[in-house]
Protein backbone atom coordinates (compact mmCIF):
# COMPACT_ATOMS: atom_id res chain seq x y z
CA UNK A 1 0.00 0.00 0.00
CA UNK A 2 1.30 3.23 -0.89
CA UNK A 3 -0.10 6.52 0.79
CA UNK A 4 0.63 10.20 0.11
CA UNK A 5 -0.36 12.65 2.46
CA UNK A 6 -0.89 16.35 1.40
CA UNK A 7 -0.15 18.36 4.10
CA UNK A 8 1.00 22.09 5.57
CA UNK A 9 3.35 23.45 8.20
CA UNK A 10 2.20 24.07 11.61
CA UNK A 11 -1.44 21.97 11.23
CA UNK A 12 -2.48 20.12 13.95
CA UNK A 13 -4.96 17.79 11.93
CA UNK A 14 -1.99 17.05 9.82
CA UNK A 15 0.36 16.20 12.71
CA UNK A 16 -2.75 13.61 14.16
CA UNK A 17 -2.28 12.28 11.10
CA UNK A 18 1.52 11.69 11.26
CA UNK A 19 0.88 10.46 14.61
CA UNK A 20 -1.50 7.70 13.52
CA UNK A 21 0.53 6.40 10.74
CA UNK A 22 4.15 6.19 12.44
CA UNK A 23 1.92 4.56 15.95
CA UNK A 24 0.58 2.48 13.47
CA UNK A 25 3.75 1.48 11.70
CA UNK A 26 2.11 2.76 8.34
CA UNK A 27 4.57 4.17 5.71
CA UNK A 28 3.58 7.43 3.68
CA UNK A 29 5.48 9.95 2.09
CA UNK A 30 4.63 13.28 3.21
CA UNK A 31 4.14 16.62 0.72
CA UNK A 32 4.20 20.17 1.07
CA UNK A 33 0.99 21.42 -0.42
CA UNK A 34 1.75 25.06 0.95
CA UNK A 35 4.98 26.33 -0.35
CA UNK A 36 5.20 23.52 -2.73
CA UNK A 37 3.38 24.77 -6.17
CA UNK A 38 3.47 21.52 -8.32
CA UNK A 39 2.70 19.37 -5.08
CA UNK A 40 -0.36 21.77 -4.41
CA UNK A 41 -1.70 21.67 -7.96
CA UNK A 42 -1.01 17.70 -7.97
CA UNK A 43 -3.20 17.70 -4.37
CA UNK A 44 -6.14 19.94 -5.57
CA UNK A 45 -6.35 17.43 -8.87
CA UNK A 46 -7.08 14.83 -6.46
CA UNK A 47 -9.10 16.43 -4.45
CA UNK A 48 -11.11 18.49 -6.96
CA UNK A 49 -10.02 21.64 -5.78
CA UNK A 50 -10.55 20.88 -1.96
CA UNK A 51 -7.76 22.87 -0.52
CA UNK A 52 -8.28 21.09 3.27
CA UNK A 53 -5.26 19.25 4.42
CA UNK A 54 -3.97 16.87 5.41
CA UNK A 55 -5.49 15.47 1.84
CA UNK A 56 -4.72 11.25 2.01
CA UNK A 57 -4.42 9.67 -1.55
CA UNK A 58 -4.02 5.64 -1.05
CA UNK A 59 -2.45 3.89 -4.26
CA UNK A 60 -3.02 6.62 -6.46
CA UNK A 61 -6.84 7.01 -5.33
CA UNK A 62 -8.20 10.20 -3.04
CA UNK A 63 -9.13 9.01 0.26
CA UNK A 64 -10.02 12.04 2.26
CA UNK A 65 -9.29 15.66 3.15
CA UNK A 66 -9.16 16.49 6.70
CA UNK A 67 -8.57 14.09 9.90
CA UNK A 68 -10.39 13.02 12.63
CA UNK A 69 -14.65 12.44 13.39
CA UNK A 70 -15.35 14.03 11.72
CA UNK A 71 -12.39 15.13 9.58
CA UNK A 72 -11.41 18.71 9.86
CA UNK A 73 -8.58 20.43 8.74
Amino acid sequence: MSIVMYTKPNCPYCQQARDHYNDNGIEFTEYDAMYDRERQREMLEFTGGDPTVPAIVEDGKYVQSGWGDPPRG
